[in-house]
């Protein structure tokens, strides 16, 4: 008996065992499968540090960044605008005062009621970025000034000091996003679930930089541009990757690829000239 218990216990030990072996090989197929979930989000690196957005807030940076460019303002202005901007709305379009005064709306939280413009207006991302703008530039010596002092003289917030916690994202995103840091600027995208439309590439590139030279081929569209300026339009065209299922970007050089998230990597990508391909049909 005593021989018989022993060995029904060896067999539900073999047993036990090969079904622990067979789950481990069902858990190994089930998390290395290729469409393993994806977390979406957006990193700029300046020296070691790393900054992080959301894909929303990258978009909006990049268009807060390309006005700059636009305008002929140093990155430092850029920089102003992303740290106000994110302690104002967290880099967000919004249709609802978030603090700053039951009135305020947009990426600044301006108010109709002290000059800003127009709800509507101030709505108008594009619109409200230039009017902060403006006021930025007439604050002599703004380039040197710190952060919550220039911002505060723009915005006249109730909480001057809460600009400065976010200037380290602010350098990151500004100086990728006008170019002076290149291959910086990266984000981790799921497949695009539908095709890429040039022409509303072409469109929100203008609105962003202006009038732009840019040719079409099928689903690529290509921008005459060298220096900072490439480099520039490059990392706005990866901030704005997933609205505009853009699925590589080349730039003297330099390849973005988002296909397996491998970001940016030497090519034979021509100097002079930004290639943006959208994705074909799903």
């Amino acid at each position: 008996m005593a021989l018989a218990r022993r060995v029904r216990r060896a067999l539900t030990v073999l047993v036990a065992l090969a079904l622990v072996g067979v789950g481990v090989y069902i858990a190994a197929v089930v998390f290395n499968r290729s469409d393993t979930p994806v977390v979406e989000g957006c990193t700029a690196l300046l020296g070691d540090a790393k900054q992080s957005l959301a894909t929303d807030q990258a978009a909006n940076a990049s268009l807060i960044s390309a006005i700059a460019v636009r305008r002929g303002l140093p990155p430092r202005a850029a920089t102003i605008a992303l740290a106000t901007a994110m302690q104002e709305s967290k880099l967000r379009n919004i249709n609802y005062g978030d603090g700053a005064g039951p009135d305020s709306r947009g990426l600044f939280q301006q108010r109709p009621s002290q000059g800003w413009g127009t709800e509507a207006q101030i709505m108008d991302a594009v619109y409200s970025t230039n009017a902060f703008y403006d006021g930025l530039v007439k604050i002599p010596g703004y380039e040197t000034l710190p952060i919550t002092d220039a911002a505060q003289k723009v915005q006249r917030s109730g909480f001057p000091q809460a600009y400065a916690q976010h200037e380290d994202m602010g350098r990151a995103f500004a100086s990728a996003l006008t170019g002076n840091s290149q291959a910086s600027l990266t984000c981790t995208l799921r497949k695009p679930d539908a095709p890429g439309d040039p022409k509303t590439l072409r469109s929100e590139l203008t609105a962003a930089y202006g009038a732009t030279e840019a040719s079409t081929a099928g689903r690529s569209v290509s921008i005459p541009a060298d220096g900072t300026r490439a480099w520039s339009i490059a990392q706005w065209a990866v901030a704005n990757a997933k609205e505009l299922a853009v699925v590589r970007v080349d730039v003297a050089g330099h390849s973005w690829i988002r296909d397996g998230n491998r970001g940016w990597t030497e090519s034979s990508a021509p100097g002079g000239v930004v290639t943006i391909q959208l994705a074909e049909a799903p």
